[in-house]
C-alpha cells in the first residue's frame, strides 16, 4: 500500500519553498526568544500579579514555534513520524491556545479596573496637589496677615491704624486705590474719611440706606461691588476700563467720643466700610484667598480699633482719676489745716476761758463758805450754777469736737459699777427734791458689780439721760433700772445696723431711764439726737441746754458698741429713754484685781490741810492768785511762782506738793516734772506734783503719767474738788480722778 505522504500532491515551487523555509526558520527562533525574554522579565518583577499567565502564554509561544520549526522538515517528503509529530504539536498548540483566549477574557477586566484605579488616583494626586497649593497660598495668607496685623496693632492710635492699614493692604494687594468710610454722628450717612492716594477729597458723604451698602453691611463677607455706584467712584473721570472692586464692612465694636470728622460718641452695632479697587485697564480678578485676607484684615482693624478704644478710655478714667486725685488731696490738706485750725482755736479758746472760769467758780465758792445773806447766797448759787453750766458747754463742745474728727478715744478702765449707779442717784435726788420728784434706782440680781469701760463716759451719759428727765418733769417720778440683758433681747428693728453678739469676755448693759414728764411728739424724737437739737415744745426759758448733750451720748454709746433711744406715746404721756453699752466682764486673772475709785467718804469735805507747805507754778498772776486762794483757805501754806526755773529753784524737801499749770507757753512743764524727780531722786522725799490744765485731751494726761505726775487735774477747780485732790494726794499719794 503507497503513502502519499512521502510524494507531493503538486509540483512545488522550489523559490517559494526556501522562502517558507527561512521564514520558519526565524519565526521559530522568534517564537523560541520570546518566553526567553518572559523568563527574565519574571525573575526581575518583583510585584507582577500573573506570572502563571506569563507561563501558559510562554507554553503557547512555544508551542507555535515547534509547530513552525517541525514545518520545516514537511516542506519536503517526510516521514510518518514527523506528520505524527506534527499533529501532536498543532494539537497542543490549539489546547494551549484556546486556554489562553479563555484566560485572556478574565485577566482583560482586572487589568482595566487597574488602569481606573490609576487614573482615580492620578485625579487624587492633581486633587491633593491642588489642595497643597491652596494650604501654601492660606500659610503665604496667614503669614501677612500676622505680618499686617503686627503693624495695625503696633501703635493703639486709631487714626495711625486705619492708615497703617489702607497702606499696607494697598501693597500687598498691589491696589489702585482704597477707601474708608465712617458713620457720621447721625448715622444716617457714611463718610468719606481716608484715601490711600487722596485721589478724592476727605468728606464727602453718600446716604447710609443704599441698596449697595445695605448689601454689604447684612454679611461679614468681602463683596464684589460695581466700580460705578457711589462707594467706588474713588477716581477721576477718564478713559480707562476700571478694574473689579469690592468692599467689606468694618465692625466699630466700641467708639465713644472718637471724634473725626464728626464721628459718633459712640458706635455700638455700627459698620464703617472698607473699598478696595485693583488697577484700571488690567484683566487681573480678585482670587479666594485674596478676598480672604481682606476679611481677616477687616476683622483684625476692628479688633484694634476696640483695643484703641479701651486705651483711650481707660487713659481718660487715669487723667480724670489722676484729677480728682489731686483734687481730693487739696480738699483733704484744706480739710487737715481746717481741723489743726479748729483744734489750735479750741485748744487756745478752751485755755483761756477755762482760765477765767476756774476764777469765777474758784472765787465763787470761797465766798460761799463765807457769812452771807440769804439774797447773797442765791445769787452766789446761781452764779456758781451758770458757771457749771458753762464749763459743761464747754466741756460737750470740746467732746464733740473730738468725736466729729475721731480722735476722741475711750479710757477703758475697771470700775464699781453699782457704786456709779448710786452716785448718780446722789447727785441727781437734790436737783429732784427741789421739784417734789421721786426718784427710784432697780439694779437686777445678775448685774455685775464690777465692769470695765469707761466710767466717766458712762456716767456723764446716764446723768444727761437722767438729767434730762428730771428736768422736763414737773412733778410724778423718774425710775432708773439696769439690768445685764441677753444679746437677742436686745435687737431693735429701728436700728438695723446695731447687731448685739453675746460672748464670754463681756455683757450688755440695758438702762431704762422713765419718767412722768411732759412726753415727746413721736416725729420729734429722731431730731434729738442732732446737734444742737431740742424739744421745741418743750423748751422753756428756765430749762437751759445747748441741744449737745443727747447728740454726744449717742456718740459716746456708738463707741461703746451700744444703742440708745427714746420713746414716747406723745405730749404729755412721758417718755423711756434706753441705753443699751457693752461693756468687759474682768477675768480670773489681774484685771479683778485693777483699782477703781471709792467715792470719797463725807468727812473728806470737812477736812483742813494746816501747814501743808505747797508749791504753785502759773504764769498768769490772776489764775496763780486764784488757785492760792483756794489752797490758802484749806489751811495750806502755800508758795508761788511764775516759770519752772523759779519753781526749782524755791522748791525744798519741805514743799509736800507742786500745783504747776502745764499750758505755760515758752515753757516745758515736763521737763520741769523731770528735773524735780531727779533733783530729789528717792521717792518718799520728792513732792507729789499734780497738773493743772485746761486741756481735756488724752494725750495730755498720758504726757502728765508719763513724766511721773502724781494727778491731773481740770479747770475750772472749786473749793470741794481741791478739797478732795488733796485729802487723794495725803491718803493714796496721787489724784485717782481728775
Amino acid at each position: 500500500m503507497d503513502c502519499n505522504c512521502f510524494d507531493p500532491q503538486w509540483p512545488a515551487d522550489e523559490l517559494l519553498m526556501k522562502y517558507q523555509y527561512i521564514s520558519d526558520f526565524f519565526i521559530a527562533v522568534a517564537y523560541f526568544s520570546i518566553p526567553v525574554e518572559l523568563v527574565y522579565f519574571v525573575q526581575k518583577s518583583a510585584v507582577f500579579p500573573y506570572r502563571w499567565v506569563l507561563v501558559q502564554f510562554g507554553a503557547f509561544i512555544v508551542l507555535c514555534g515547534a509547530t513552525h520549526l517541525i514545518n520545516l522538515w514537511t516542506s519536503t517528503a517526510h516521514t510518518k513520524t514527523v506528520a505524527l509529530v506534527m499533529t501532536i504539536a498543532k494539537v497542543f498548540t490549539a489546547v494551549v491556545s484556546c486556554a489562553t483566549a479563555l484566560m485572556l477574557v478574565h485577566i482583560i477586566p482586572d487589568l482595566l479596573s487597574v488602569k481606573t484605579r490609576e487614573l482615580f488616583l492620578k485625579n487624587k494626586a492633581a486633587e491633593l496637589d491642588r489642595e497643597m497649593g491652596l494650604i501654601r497660598t492660606q500659610e503665604e495668607t496667614g503669614r501677612y496677615v500676622r505680618m499686617l496685623t503686627h503693624e495695625i496693632r503696633s501703635t493703639l492710635d486709631r487714626h495711625t491704624i486705619l492708615k497703617t492699614t489702607l497702606v499696607e493692604l494697598g501693597k500687598a494687594l498691589a491696589l489702585e486705590e482704597c477707601a474708608l468710610w465712617m458713620p457720621t454722628r447721625t448715622g444716617l450717612e457714611l463718610q468719606l474719611s481716608y484715601t490711600l492716594h487722596h485721589q478724592n477729597p476727605v468728606g464727602f458723604t453718600v446716604p447710609i440706606q443704599l441698596p449697595v451698602i445695605n448689601q454689604v453691611f447684612i454679611t461679614n463677607r468681602a463683596v464684589k461691588i460695581s466700580p460705578n455706584s457711589p462707594i467706588a467712584r474713588l477716581r477721576p473721570a477718564g478713559k480707562y476700563m476700571p478694574g473689579e472692586v469690592v468692599a467689606v464692612r468694618v465692625p466699630l465694636l466700641h467708639l465713644s467720643n472718637f471724634q473725626i470728622n464728626d464721628w459718633p460718641e459712640l458706635s455700638t452695632k455700627r459698620y464703617a466700610l472698607m473699598v478696595l479697587m485693583l488697577p484700571s485697564d488690567s484683566a487681573r480678578k480678585w482670587h479666594v484667598h485674596e478676598l480672604e485676607l481682606v476679611e481677616v484684615v477687616a476683622d483684625q482693624v476692628a479688633v484694634a480699633l476696640s483695643h484703641a478704644a479701651i486705651l483711650e478710655e481707660s487713659m481718660r478714667a487715669r487723667d480724670l482719676l489722676m484729677e480728682q486725685n489731686v483734687a481730693l488731696d487739696l480738699a483733704r490738706r484744706e480739710a487737715e489745716t481746717a481741723v489743726r485750725a479748729r483744734n489750735d482755736f479750741l485748744a487756745v479758746m478752751n485755755h483761756e476761758m477755762r482760765t477765767p472760769m476756774h476764777a469765777i467758780i474758784a472765787l465763787s465758792s470761797l465766798l460761799q463758805e463765807s457769812k452771807l445773806t440769804p439774797e447773797q447766797r442765791l445769787m452766789l448759787e446761781t452764779i456758781l450754777k451758770s458757771s457749771n453750766l458753762l464749763a459743761t458747754i464747754i466741756n460737750d463742745v470740746l467732746d464733740l469736737s473730738r468725736l466729729d474728727d475721731g480722735s476722741l478715744q475711750l479710757d477703758v478702765g475697771t470700775f464699781n459699777l453699782h457704786a456709779l449707779f448710786r452716785e448718780v442717784l446722789n447727785l441727781i435726788k437734790p436737783i429732784a427734791s427741789v421739784k417734789k420728784l421721786f426718784v427710784t434706782l432697780s439694779l437686777s440680781s445678775d448685774l455685775p458689780e464690777v465692769a470695765i469701760g469707761d466710767e466717766k463716759r458712762l456716767m456723764q451719759i446716764l446723768l444727761n439721760v437722767v438729767g434730762n428727765a428730771v428736768k422736763f418733769s414737773k412733778e410724778g417720778s423718774v425710775s432708773i433700772s439696769a439690768v445685764a440683758a441677753k444679746s437677742h433681747s436686745l435687737i431693735d428693728p429701728r436700728a438695723p445696723e446695731f447687731f448685739p453678739v453675746q460672748s464670754e469676755n463681756h455683757f450688755y448693759l440695758r438702762i431704762q431711764v422713765k419718767d412722768t414728764g411732759s412726753g415727746i411728739n413721736p416725729l420729734d424724737i429722731p431730731k434729738l439726737f442732732s446737734k444742737f437739737a431740742q424739744n421745741q415744745a418743750l423748751v422753756t426759758k428756765n430749762s437751759g441746754g445747748t441741744g449737745l448733750g443727747l447728740a454726744i451720748c449717742k456718740r459716746f454709746v456708738n463707741l461703746m458698741e451700744g444703742h440708745i433711744w427714746i420713746e414716747s406715746e406723745g405730749l404729755g404721756k412721758g417718755s423711756t429713754a434706753i441705753v443699751v453699752v457693752k461693756l468687759g466682764i474682768p477675768g480670773r486673772l489681774n484685771e479683778s484685781k485693777l483699782p477703781f475709785m471709792n467715792m470719797l467718804p463725807a468727812n473728806h469735805m470737812q477736812m483742813t490741810f494746816q501747814g501743808l507747805k505747797v508749791l504753785v507754778m502759773d504764769d498768769n498772776g490772776f489764775s496763780r492768785m486764784v488757785t492760792k486762794s483756794l489752797l490758802v483757805h484749806l489751811g495750806c501754806d502755800v508758795t508761788t511762782v511764775g516759770s519752772g526755773d523759779e519753781c526749782l529753784r524755791v522748791l525744798s524737801p519741805e514743799h509736800k506738793a507742786v500745783f504747776m499749770d502745764v499750758s505755760i507757753p515758752g515753757i516745758s512743764c515736763y521737763d520741769v516734772a523731770v528735773s524735780i524727780h531727779e533733783k530729789f531722786g528717792i521717792c518718799h522725799e520728792r513732792p507729789l506734783i499734780v497738773a493743772l490744765t485746761g486741756s481735756t485731751d488724752r494725750m495730755t494726761k498720758e504726757n502728765c503719767m508719763r513724766v511721773g505726775m502724781d494727778g491731773v487735774i481740770l479747770k475750772p477747780v472749786s473749793v470741794d474738788k481741791m478739797r478732795s485732790v488733796l485729802s487723794e494726794l495725803l491718803e493714796h499719794g496721787a489724784v485717782l480722778q481728775s
